[in-house]
């Protein structure tokens, strides 16, 4: 086992193959790095003698299947609907699998045909869920193993901008992962676990239902509640705990600039707007208007949110260009797709600007009949705006994952790597090398 295939050269690429690079000189491995974007692969990959850039197209079954069925190890970087025909592929030519996004019904409903050709084959080894779970399961099992009984498990994390770096933005924010995925954030039904009680929060109250944390030497930050909570009770076992919350930081200010957008329909992928390339952004907004008082569209949309024309939110939303004469460029596009434009236009990370991630887990517990809190924080700042902390905390834990498998140190099988400590030990050590520490103190 010597070939590696990273497919995907985005956002989140850069310390996973350079890592992947700098071991394949230890082992004697090479990196294909495969990309629609050839130049984009070849900027990743930077001349190393143990890699090579492709362009690669994965929807197009017989390149996809050549390349697939010439290597020995599968990484997806992949937006998360292209996964499965990869996954597909994978379990067909009997090769190792690891991404980092989300394990969907139809790449779980694989495992255990992964299993039974005794394949590593898993997802969720990213950030948020992956790198998350297993700095919290380290805490967990170190809590119960002195005897403490948790009743309370809050977890909080974000990729925000370097303070530095916010300047004159009013959003204090820019993307530093898949454009798409932040424009679609929160949709569905938040759901967490409150004294016993389940607590749902529908998309439409999600951001205007955020609360206040404090990280120490930080500052204060918004969070709002993560999807799904609940789907986390077994991953951590925490079957019997009453309390159970996670949930997304952002800067202040940013969730009432983002609940506005969803008030007045701009996050709604679900329709064309016809003849929208004959619209200008003004006009846009102008259409979501009825007969609310007001002189220009401006005041006019502030009276619909709600807000002073003056205010905070409304600044935002022309800090965006959302009411300048601009002509819309796209034929029958989606109020999200129009947004997604509008977003990366201006939320772009510059070649010099910096990004933060930002992880806080807190465990309340009772030892020996005290009740006792248990705050873990991990703070780290990229280096520009290609070298990022979301590229280490994604790719890294990917990386040495996948390294264990390609020297056999791993060999557990099907979609669920378990969470044992003689995994998740090893592998947060590493990542300390990287600057990825957490800090622990006790309240």
């Amino acid at each position: 086992m010597n070939k590696i295939l990273i497919i995907g050269a985005g956002r989140s690429s850069t310390a996973l193959i350079d890592y992947l690079c700098k071991e394949a000189a230890v082992h004697n491995w090479f990196v294909t790095v495969a990309d629609t974007n050839l130049e984009l692969a070849k900027s990743k990959v930077k001349h190393h003698p143990n890699a090579r850039a492709i362009w690669l197209d994965v929807t197009k079954n017989n390149d996809r299947k050549d390349h697939l069925a010439r290597t020995d190890a599968v990484v997806s970087l992949l937006p998360a609907h292209l996964h499965l025909e990869v996954a597909h592929d994978c379990i067909k030519f009997q090769k190792p699998f690891v991404t980092s996004s989300y394990v969907s019904r139809e790449l779980y409903r694989l495992g255990d045909e992964a299993r039974d050709r005794e394949l590593v084959y898993t997802g969720e080894r990213g950030l948020d869920p992956g790198l998350e779970h297993i700095a919290a399961k380290k805490r967990l099992d170190e809590i119960r193993a002195m005897g403490g009984k948790v009743t309370n498990f809050r977890s909080y994390g974000g990729g925000l901008m370097a303070p530095e770096d916010l300047k004159d933005n009013p959003w204090k924010f820019k993307f530093t992962w898949n454009p798409r995925n932040l424009v679609l954030m929160g949709q569905g039904t938040a759901q967490y676990l409150e004294k016993g009680k389940k607590k749902h929060i529908p998309y439409h109250r999600l951001f205007q239902k955020h609360k206040m944390v404090n990280i120490e030497n930080v500052g204060e930050f918004e969070a709002y509640a993560n999807r799904d909570s609940l789907l986390h009770k077994e991953v951590f076992g925490l079957k019997d705990v009453p309390s159970i919350y996670r949930a997304t930081l952002r800067y202040p200010g940013f969730c009432d600039g983002w609940n506005a957008l969803i008030q007045i329909g701009l996050t709604d992928g679900s329709y064309p707007i016809l003849d929208s390339e004959k619209m200008t952004f003004h006009g846009w907004m102008e259409a979501y208007l009825e007969d609310e008082p007001g002189g220009s569209v401006k005041e006019r949309m502030a009276n619909k949110l709600g807000t002073s024309p003056f205010s905070k939110i409304i600044k935002q939303l022309e800090w965006l260009g959302l009411f300048s004469k601009r002509r819309i460029k796209f034929n029958r596009a989606t109020p999200a797709l129009l947004l997604e434009t509008v977003l990366l236009d201006k939320w772009t990370l510059k070649s010099k600007e910096k990004d933060l991630i930002l992880m806080q887990h807190e465990f309340d517990y009772v030892l020996e009949g005290e009740r006792k809190t248990l705050i873990s924080t991990m703070e780290l700042k990229g280096k520009n705006g290609t070298d990022t902390a979301l590229a280490k905390v994604v790719g890294l834990p990917m990386a040495i994952l996948l390294k264990k498998v390609m020297t056999g140190e791993i060999k557990e099988m099907g979609m669920d790597v378990p969470m044992q400590q003689e995994i998740y030990e090893p592998l947060l050590k590493e990542m300390e090398e990287y600057g990825v520490v957490f800090k622990d103190r006790h309240v």
